[in-house]
C-alpha cells in the first residue's frame, strides 16, 4: 500500500518496535510484525496485532508492572 505519511513509499513486511504505556505501566514490545515504509519508515500494525499488544499492557498493569521490555511472540 502507500504509505499516507509521506506519500512517496510503498508498505512491505517487516518488524516494529512498540511503545505502550498505560497509567504508570510502561512496556515495550520487540519484533511486532508490521507493515513498514521503505521510504520514510513509517510503521503500520493491523487490527488483531493492535489487539493484542493492548491486551498486554493491560495485564501488565493489572499485575503492578512499571516497566518491562519483551519480544514478540505470534500467537
Amino acid at each position: 500500500m502507500k504509505c499516507v505519511i509521506c506519500k512517496h513509499g510503498e508498505t512491505g513486511r517487516g518488524t516494529a518496535t512498540a511503545t505502550l504505556t498505560r497509567d504508570t505501566t510502561t512496556v515495550v514490545i520487540k519484533g511486532v510484525p508490521a507493515d513498514v515504509c521503505d521510504n520514510c519508515g513509517e510503521e503500520y500494525l493491523d487490527e488483531a496485532t493492535t489487539a493484542r499488544l493492548l491486551r498486554t499492557v493491560e495485564e501488565a498493569a493489572r499485575a503492578g508492572v512499571e516497566v518491562d521490555v519483551r519480544e514478540y511472540i505470534a500467537a
